[in-house]
């Protein structure tokens, strides 16, 4: 960014939630669903005559990310009509909270939150089959949260690492799959630069449907910003798309006003006071809590463990329960790490873990520790292990992964391998010590890696003297 310039952002996030049915009907919620128009319903529809009925279960959705978040659970709520027409609001309004969220307040990754409100979705407009658009309402009055932050972000990184720890927060609450990529969760960033405290117009890019996509757009949107304002222009505040081909964000509308919608308090909906519903309490949804992400990154970190593997760990959900499994079992936490963050991932490319059990990998790594299984014992033996299942103490045995310990049977593989290697010994004797491993590499090798690697070296070197 140019010195002398600020940029301000502000972030609105909105997240489908898990639920069986929508947020007003009996309709399926299926994001999954192909076919389209399948999951309406005349309430979805707005047909004449019709009522919508509140999902219990979406609301205590949004209540538990409110409680994670520290917010402030509201006492009393209700519903709002959103008035604006598009093809894709089939009631010409849409089902909202405006004046009284659910959450108010609270803080995520160092990021303060404005309000945290449930809503019903849109339907989706298709717009290639060619002169015409097509609309699936599969998707209309699907439970919809949306969490408004305030405007205290200052740079593409900043935003785009709260978006990340709100999406592992929404998976670990299980309030949300927020798989971006089927626009379970959409990002919406509200941008400004200024030279002052005062901030500048605010410009909305909208519709932003992965991480990378946020950071680009909000830089390249600074950067324009700045270069407006240095022609001595101003700027307009508007609604504006990001087009990912090109990577630029183009003009879309301007932008509306809360009074624009002309809100008002849904008529069909009866008010809920929030504090008279048991299943709301908040002591009992703190109770009812998983360990948080940024409270597990801690326990992590706490491990010694690095950056990426603790990143990794919170990211992929089973490779982070094969972890909390197998460290219970084994003190050796760091080499669990390294194996299923290395060489476990490696095997199943971060997507599977194959056959692999929880107990595997402290089996292993307590049979390397107690001298029974060599590093390349251990990698040939957890390769099987993905790939076939088993006792991994059986099958060891059985593969001849199991080292051997036997001194006399080294001694004899040590003298095989000096004799075959008579290049390597003369360096050694000359003084270049890395050729003693070039000798165990050799004596590994040559057993398929059951030699005890720290007997045959100490061998050599009785040997070699």
């Amino acid at each position: 960014m140019k010195e002398g310039y600020r940029a301000t952002i502000g972030l609105e996030i909105h997240a489908q939630l898990r639920t069986e049915t929508k947020m007003f009907s009996r309709s399926a919620n299926n994001p999954d669903e192909k076919e389209p128009n399948i999951n309406i319903s005349p309430v979805d529809l707005a047909h004449p005559g019709t009522l919508p009925v509140i999902n219990k279960k979406a609301v205590e959705h949004v209540i538990r990310v409110g409680v994670a978040a520290g917010g402030t659970i509201a006492d009393y709520t209700e519903f709002d009509r959103k008035n604006y027409f598009y093809p894709d609001i089939p009631k010409g309004y849409q089902i909202s909270q405006y004046k009284y969220p659910l959450v108010s307040g609270g803080n995520i990754h160092g990021v303060e939150l404005t309000r945290i409100h449930l809503e019903e979705d849109t339907g989706t407009s298709q717009h290639d089959k060619g002169d015409y658009s097509l609309i699936n309402y599969n998707r209309a009055g699907a439970p919809l949260m949306e969490l408004v932050t305030e405007p205290v972000i200052h740079s593409a990184e900043e935003a785009s690492a709260f978006a990340k720890e709100l999406q592992l927060l929404l998976q670990t609450l299980e309030v949300s799959y927020a798989n971006m990529e089927k626009g379970e969760m959409r990002l919406e960033a509200n941008i400004s630069v200024s030279k002052t405290d005062e901030l500048g117009t605010k410009v909305e890019v909208k519709n932003l449907n992965s991480f990378r996509s946020l950071e680009r757009a909000i830089v390249f949107e600074i950067d324009r910003h700045i270069a407006v304002l240095e022609k001595g222009e101003s700027l307009v505040q508007e609604t504006r798309g990001w087009h990912d081909e090109k990577q630029i964000t183009f003009s879309q509308r301007s932008k509306e006003d809360s009074h624009d919608y002309r809100y008002f308090p849904d008529p069909d909906l009866p008010k809920l006071k929030i504090s008279e519903i048991p299943e709301f309490a908040v002591e009992k949804i703190q109770q009812e809590l998983p360990e948080l992400p940024w409270q597990k990154r801690e326990r992590y970190s706490s491990l010694s463990l690095s950056e990426d593997q603790v990143e990794l760990l919170l990211s992929n959900k089973t490779l982070g329960a094969l972890f909390d499994s197998d460290s219970e079992k084994e003190k050796d936490v760091k080499t669990i790490a390294n194996y299923i963050t290395s060489d476990l991932v490696g095997l199943g490319g971060g997507e599977t873990i194959g056959k692999i059990e929880k107990g595997n990998i402290a089996s292993i790594v307590s049979m390397i520790n107690k001298g029974d299984l060599s590093s390349r014992g251990a990698k040939d033996l957890l390769k099987v292990l993905f790939e076939e299942g088993g006792d991994p103490a059986k099958v060891a045995e059985e593969k001849g992964f199991i080292q051997k310990s036997d001194e006399g049977e080294h001694k004899t593989i040590a003298q095989t391998i000096i004799a075959g290697n008579q290049k390597a010994v003369d360096e050694y004797k000359a003084g270049k010590e890395a050729s003693i491993q070039f000798l165990v590499g050799q004596g590994m090798k040559e057993t398929k890696g059951s030699a005890n690697p720290q007997l045959l070296k100490k061998i050599f070197i009785e040997l070699l003297s």
